[in-house]
Formats: C-alpha cells, sequence, structure tokens
C-alpha cells in the first residue's frame, strides 16, 4: 500500500470509524464508474461526517463519487479521476414525518422501495416511477431529478422537495428550504441541487411533499396501428377531459421485450399507447368509456388491464435500463428531450436510421412531456454506432431537443460525449461549478462539458 493510500485511509478512520472505511477490491469493483474504480469506501452515519469527509478528500485532493446502490454510476461521461466512493448507505433514518401535513424529512440513503412501503402505511406515496425502481436511493433520485412516466401528472422530483440538507468541500452543512409546502424564502438552492448529478455537493437530508394514494388505478392499451395514428390519439387524449397518471407510446418491438415473460406476453405488431388512470370506481367507469370513444374513433380496440399485470409492464417500462441489457448484449440506451409534439417524429426519423444499420430498435415515448428512449439492441456493439447517435443527435436537435447517451460500454463513452454540446447557459455552470467545487473534487468530468 502506498504512503498516499495509507494517508487516505487514515484522514478517513479519524473522521468515521474503522468500520466505516473499506478498500476491499472487491467492494470497491462493485461501485466502478465507466471502468473506473475507487480506492476505498467511505460510509459516514451523519451529515455531519459526510462533511468531514468532503473536506478531506478536497484537502488531499481526492476525486468523489456520492452513492448508494450504484444505480446512476453508469449515467454521464467517465471521471476523469475516481479515488473515494461516498456511501450514503448507513444514512437511512426518517427525522421527520408529520401524514396529516403531508410532509416527510429522510436522510438520503433510504431505498425508494423501503421509503413506499413506510409511507404506505398511511395510505401516502411519493408518486415517482424512477430509473433503478425500488433500489434506487432517495439521494440517487433527487441528484439527478430522476422520474418515469408518472411526471406527467405529478411532475418529477424537482416539484416534490420542500427542502434539503447539503455537506460541501468546504466541510459544511448548508440548509435549504423547510418543511411545509408553502415555503418562499431567498434563493432556492434545492432547485441548483436536484439534478446536478452529485457535482456541486452531497445531499444528506431531504424534505418531501407526500400525495394520497389513489382509490383505484387502471391501465388501457390502445393499439395505434401506425405513429401518424398515434399523433392523432396522443392529441385527442391531451385535449379530452381524461387526466391520466402516466401514458407512453410503445413501438412493436419495445412492447414487445416489455411484455416477454409476463402473463401478458403477446406477439405485437404495431405502436401501442398505454394510459393509466385513478380515481374511484364511478371516475373509472367514466375514463373506460372516454377511452372507449378515443379508440372507436381511431377505429382501433382497446383492452383494460388488471391492476397487477400492468404494474409488472409499468415498472419494467420506466426502469428499462435495468432489464433491457440482459435482452442484449449490446444494448445502447438514448434519451432525448424535445417538445412533446415532436415525440413521434423523432421515433420516425429513427426508424429509419436503424432500418439499414445492424442495430435493432426498441422505442419508448413518455407521451405528454417530451421525453422519449431509442434503444438501440446489437448482439455487440460495433465502431457504426458512433455515426448512428451523431445522427440521432442531430435529428433531435433539428426538432429543437437534446439527446443523451443515457447507457452504454464506456468505451463508447471515450468517442462521444454523452451528454452532447453544451448549451449557451454553460458558461454560468461552469462557474456555478467553480464557486461549489473549487478543486474538481465531486465526479469531476462526469456532467455536461465534462464539468
Amino acid at each position: 500500500m502506498s504512503t498516499a493510500v495509507e494517508t487516505m485511509q487514515r484522514e478517513f478512520l479519524a473522521i468515521v470509524g474503522p468500520s466505516n472505511v473499506v478498500s476491499d477490491p472487491a467492494a470497491c469493483a462493485a461501485l466502478n464508474a465507466d471502468g473506473k474504480v475507487p480506492q476505498c469506501i467511505v460510509y459516514p452515519t451523519s451529515a455531519e461526517e459526510a462533511a468531514a469527509a468532503l473536506r478531506c478528500a478536497a484537502e488531499l485532493g481526492l476525486a468523489v463519487i456520492p452513492c448508494r446502490n450504484g444505480t446512476k454510476l453508469g449515467v454521464g461521461n467517465p471521471p476523469r479521476r475516481y479515488d473515494v466512493a461516498l456511501s450514503l448507505k448507513d444514512m437511512n433514518h426518517v427525522w421527520h414525518y408529520e401524514p396529516d401535513d403531508l410532509t416527510v424529512t429522510v436522510e438520503p440513503g433510504m431505498k425508494f422501495g423501503d421509503f413506499q412501503h413506510f409511507v404506505g402505511r398511511q395510505g401516502l406515496w411519493l408518486p415517482l416511477d424512477p430509473p433503478g425502481g425500488a433500489r434506487a436511493s432517495l439521494s440517487g433520485i433527487v441528484a439527478t431529478n430522476a422520474a418515469g412516466p408518472l411526471r406527467l401528472f405529478y411532475g418529477a422530483p424537482r416539484d416534490m422537495v420542500l427542502g434539503m440538507k447539503i455537506a460541501t468541500v468546504e466541510g459544511k452543512v448548508v440548509k435549504t428550504g423547510g418543511r411545509v409546502v408553502k415555503n418562499v424564502a431567498g434563493y432556492d438552492i434545492a432547485k441548483l441541487l436536484i439534478g446536478s448529478y452529485g457535482t456541486l455537493g452531497v445531499i444528506v437530508e431531504t424534505s418531501f411533499k407526500l400525495f394520497p394514494l389513489p382509490a383505484e388505478r387502471k391501465t388501457f392499451v390502445i393499439p395505434a396501428g401506425t405513429l401518424g395514428i398515434a399523433r392523432d390519439l396522443r392529441r385527442r387524449v391531451l385535449h379530452s377531459a381524461l387526466t391520466p397518471l402516466r401514458m407512453v407510446l410503445l413501438d412493436a418491438r419495445a412492447a414487445e421485450l416489455t411484455l416477454a415473460g409476463t402473463p401478458l406476453e403477446r406477439s405485437v405488431k404495431e405502436p401501442e399507447i398505454w394510459l393509466e388512470m385513478a380515481g374511484s370506481a364511478r371516475v373509472m367507469e367514466r375514463c373506460h368509456r372516454e377511452v372507449e370513444g378515443l379508440a372507436k374513433a381511431a377505429g382501433a380496440p382497446f383492452q383494460r388491464l388488471t391492476s397487477d399485470d400492468a404494474e409488472t409492464v409499468w415498472t419494467r417500462i420506466a426502469d428499462l435500463q435495468s432489464w433491457l441489457p440482459a435482452r442484449s448484449a449490446g444494448v445502447v440506451i438514448l434519451k432525448a428531450l424535445l417538445p412533446d409534439s415532436a415525440s413521434e417524429e423523432l421515433l420516425s426519423r429513427a426508424e429509419q436510421e436503424t432500418e439499414n444499420d445492424k442495430a435493432r430498435l426498441a422505442g419508448f415515448v413518455q407521451l405528454g412531456v417530451g421525453v422519449l428512449h431509442l434503444c438501440l439492441l446489437y448482439e455487440a456493439t460495433t465502431p457504426a454506432v458512433s455515426g448512428l447517435i451523431l445522427r440521432l443527435r442531430a435529428a433531435a436537435e433539428s426538432l429543437g431537443g437534446v439527446l443523451i447517451i443515457e447507457r452504454c460500454h464506456w468505451d463508447l463513452k471515450e468517442r462521444l460525449d454523452a451528454w452532447g454540446t453544451a448549451g449557451d447557459d454553460f458558461a454560468v455552470m461552469k462557474k456555478i461549478k467553480e464557486v461549489w467545487d473549487p478543486k474538481g473534487t465531486l465526479s469531476p468530468g462526469r456532467f455536461l462539458g465534462r464539468l
């Protein structure tokens, strides 16, 4: 062991104790980020320990990536350096819970599934369906502003956070916001940290606004025939009296892959629109009639699913980054953010671009919010994939959007920037990074513009 490593471990041991610093190669390898492996893992048990560990790392010139289960470690560019994994696993307490006020304050290391079970006992939930699903940590969800199709009705984590505490590289714990729904005071620093991917500070406590669980939830499936029909159906639904919790468009391959191995498994030959509605039994019957009318107007049959079968499919749609790679060794998952009106057009262009390529395409569109996942399924990735991604990125940009590489083998990111071209606001982002993290301690190189 080198002198530098011994010094690093000795300093961290003094902060968190001997049982909370791990340098076992297997444990470190499990938290690799795009092929880079940390020299040790530090497990703080409080906000103050996390802040002290960050200050120590900054003083020693070390690079730190905060994590929990690692469900988001593959997102973004490869880090320039990665010395320490700051694991928030042991910070999983609920500090404040007021069911009547629909508020809760919790530490960052709690798993999303455990959190939902905890608040669900009072008939409440945090209406998110993020990548990583039940395994994802609350800190990872907030730090990446991770949301799935439920954002159509409820919004993203940015809309549910009331306040938070942040550990900085200066060793401070900064508090922003509060615990009440109506809370306006000064600059909203929380909004700055949400979606910053752990590049500015480490979220060590978050206060959320909760929601009552719906009385009933039903899912309806409408075969669309063509993307043109799907576009018309999307417009009709969004301009109808219906208020879906979530609505997605799956091309035929995406639908077939998602249904495989479930009680709903079947051959799919055309795009499908999936809608989930919520409310009382009377509301559900009214929704049934409304969907039936829309389907008849489009000349399409429709199907109403049981809750259990539908939830399995919705979970897969939201967390395709976890299960889809098992279906194809060379999967590349791209995420486009663009005006909702352009969703079907980009999917159509993607179909054209991949028609003569060796890739198979599976398209997942979150209708109403302009989020589109283009999944390229290879037996093994080839050099040609770089050119295809650049063409798809150009297509997204021509439609007023952006396209990022959300999942791929790390060597592809050595050739392509995962985030694409930085926008006009990059100079401001760079300045903020310099103020919050002047030594580049936190996740160096992983964010937009390789910040």
